[in-house]
């Protein structure tokens, strides 16, 4: 007997700073009580994996034709839960490194001892030391009886301690190979007592461990072999020409509750040097609040040697990503407490990076497909996708491409790409025509210089507005629609950031058709005549500091007036958004562009009265802000001047206290 100079029984204490160490584990690193069920499980997981492999090469270590297993018992009397297993188990001395010193791991000391072919065929998981302390979430007193392989039964040995600094080591006699870790549960964790949510417990964390685990009452009868509680082959594991449409689609509805079968999968297997399995799902609709939630935590499962160790959207994939659905199962990241801060883990960069690389894949594929899955996907999702040109610079590109937006020229909300887009604008100027809508007989449009230094004709031209109606009756695609010329709608919250990060597609500049940059060739001359000039300059002296410049329009052609924003500066609807999240936003004068031809502004010419040309001007500057969805400084003296306006036409003055 090799430890016989050992006391038969003796208290330690922990090595230096573990009591500290295990109450911050218990107090703030796990906060899911449950989990410790997975990592004791993960333990026993451990010590048959070890032993099979170890029996390759030792027959002595085979020992009998027990089957290798993990049993669950439940003592509802003695407020106590057992977890053991006939797998390698440990020495007096091995017990001391892995459990007395909380940064040892057994199962990393034993890889490093292999080398070779030996190594590679090692499929290890997990580091005992760390994950056994979980236990002391729910306990009380932990005790574990303990036999190495090869070992003689009075070799084995028992450890106990109530986790406050010490514990207790004893030599004992046991006849079963393998290790039994017995938990008597605090009275606030007593509710755990019951077969029924252990097994869900198990289910929901350990479902894919590799070895059968078997739950039953203290005095219950063994369940039979073919009762586990688990499945012991995980379906990302197996090949995919073993796996059918129907089994996928069930998988894919017990991972996510959901009733439909996905839209699209991914299934790869990564072998080299990280070896990691990955099934990714597109599901075929959004929750309610996935648009304006980004902080739920939904995403993919993270498992470790098919053991689950958390829902890390966060970790696994970018949050545009995030309704994507599916496992990742790690042969390589360590069950240690770094599974608390995986975010730090250099393996882990790595394995997010091929996640969206494959994610971005299943995309493009459902995108060539089309039909009605493509179109149920862009109606779900793509408002979510859309985030990715703003948090991803580096598929920014990829993205980019994978979008649809609404247009002038279509009636469904996600329907145009951007290199359709591209390909319609470059045959309207090869052509001289915008598109099927334009006659021959129309001017071709021109692009004014803004100041941009950019006079390129062909641009991608869009509009952010609240919906689809405003749009439309935006004064500001007047000259558009006139030259035929086709406008992206873009009526998505998350747009107006998007067209600040998304500057330019296959070399070519994304435009704001209110940035005034787009012409009417037969307006240019009119807007740059000397009595429009004069106009404006009147209508700004009226208008004073409520106003950052009024120019004459060479794009309305109905609309009385417009507010002209500037080419790369902030919209009137980022800044209301900001408002409404409580920002601070920079003052604003905005910029009026007058059309001299309408019958408003003809009056305003004609009239002597400064003080009605005045009023008038304010009618115009407010009629521009509305539709551009801006707030009025006096919404009432609006509503008067309006009304006056309306009930005494011609009248050559508006009442002297409406301003």
């Amino acid at each position: 007997m090799n430890e016989s100079v050992a006391p038969v029984a003796e208290t330690r204490a922990f090595d230096a700073e573990v009591h500290q160490l295990l109450k911050l584990m218990i107090n703030a690193l796990y906060s899911n009580r449950e989990i410790f069920l997975r990592e004791l499980i993960s333990n026993a997981s451990d010590a048959l994996d070890k032993l099979r492999f170890l029996a390759l090469t030792d027959a002595e270590l085979a020992g009998d034709d027990q089957a290798t297993a993990i049993e669950v018992l439940v003592d509802v009397e003695n407020h106590k839960l057992v977890i053991q297993d006939n797998g390698v188990g440990m020495t007096r001395q091995e017990v001391i490194e892995n459990i007395g010193t909380i940064a040892r791991s057994g199962t990393a000391r034993f890889l490093e001892s292999l080398s070779g072919d030996r190594k590679a065929d090692a499929q290890l998981i997990g580091q005992f030391g760390v994950g056994f302390y979980s236990a002391f979430i729910v306990s009380d007193r932990v005790t574990l009886e303990t036999r190495r392989a090869g070992a003689g039964a009075d070799e084995a040995v028992r450890w106990s301690s109530d986790g406050e600094g010490e514990y207790m080591l004893e030599a004992i006699e046991r006849q079963a190979v393998g290790t039994r870790v017995e938990l008597e549960l605090s009275e606030a964790h007593r509710d755990l007592l019951d077969v029924d949510r252990i097994k869900g417990i198990i289910r929901h964390y350990s479902n894919h461990v590799s070895f059968p685990i078997f739950v039953r009452g203290i005095n219950d009868e063994e369940l039979p072999a073919d009762q586990s509680v688990n499945d012991t082959q995980a379906l990302w594991t197996r090949s995919k020409s073993d796996i059918s449409d129907q089994e996928y689609a069930e998988f894919y509805q017990g991972l996510t509750g959901d009733l439909d079968a996905p839209l699209s999968r991914a299934h790869h297997h990564v072998e080299g040097a990280q070896s990691y399995s990955m099934l990714l799902f597109l599901p075929p609709r959004a929750p309610y609040d996935m648009a304006w939630n980004r902080d739920d935590r939904h995403g993919l499962k993270l498992y470790i040697q098919r053991v689950f160790i958390m829902d890390a959207a966060d970790q696994l994939l970018p949050r545009y990503l995030r309704f994507v659905r599916g496992v990742v199962d790690s042969a390589d990241l360590p069950l240690n407490v770094s599974r608390e801060i995986l975010q730090e883990s250099a393996l882990l960069s790595k394995i997010r990076s091929a996640l969206v690389r494959r994610a971005l894949d299943m995309i493009e594929k459902l995108a060539k497909s089309g039909g009605e899955d493509w179109s149920a996907f862009q109606r779900e999702f793509c408002n979510v996708l859309k985030e990715g040109i703003i948090e991803d610079p580096d598929n920014r590109e990829r993205v980019a491409q994978l979008l649809r937006f609404s247009s002038t020229h279509a009636t469904e909300p996600y329907a145009v790409a951007l290199a359709e887009y591209l390909d319609r604008a470059k045959a309207g100027q090869a052509t001289g025509e915008g598109d099927e809508k334009s006659s021959g007989d129309e001017p071709e449009s021109t692009t004014r210089d803004a100041g941009d230094g950019n006079d390129d004709p062909l641009a991608i031209w869009y509009l952010t507005a609240e919906n689809r109606q405003q749009a439309l009756a935006s004064p500001h695609l007047e000259a558009f629609s006139r030259a035929g010329v086709e406008v992206l709608l873009l009526t998505d919250p998350v747009d107006v950031w998007l067209v600040n990060h998304l500057h330019e597609f296959d070399g070519v500049s994304l435009k704001s058709a209110a940035s005034g940059q787009f012409s009417d060739p037969q307006l240019v001359e009119e807007a740059d005549g000397e009595p429009a000039k004069q106009l404006a300059g009147r209508i700004k002296q009226a208008l004073g500091d409520r106003v950052g410049n009024v120019r004459p329009s060479s794009r309305l052609t109905e609309s009385a007036s417009c507010i002209a924003e500037e080419a790369n500066g902030m919209t009137m609807q980022m800044r209301r958004m900001l408002q409404q999240a409580g920002q601070d936003v920079p003052e604003y004068k905005p910029d009026l562009e007058i059309n001299a031809r309408h019958p408003l502004l003809q009056r305003i010419e004609a009239t002597a009265d400064d003080v009605e040309a005045g009023q008038l001007a304010e009618v115009l500057l407010d009629q521009a802000l509305l539709i551009d969805g801006g707030e009025l400084a006096d919404p009432a003296g609006f509503v008067r001047r309006v009304n006056q306006l309306l009930s005494d036409p011609g009248r050559g003055r508006l009442a002297e206290n409406d301003g």
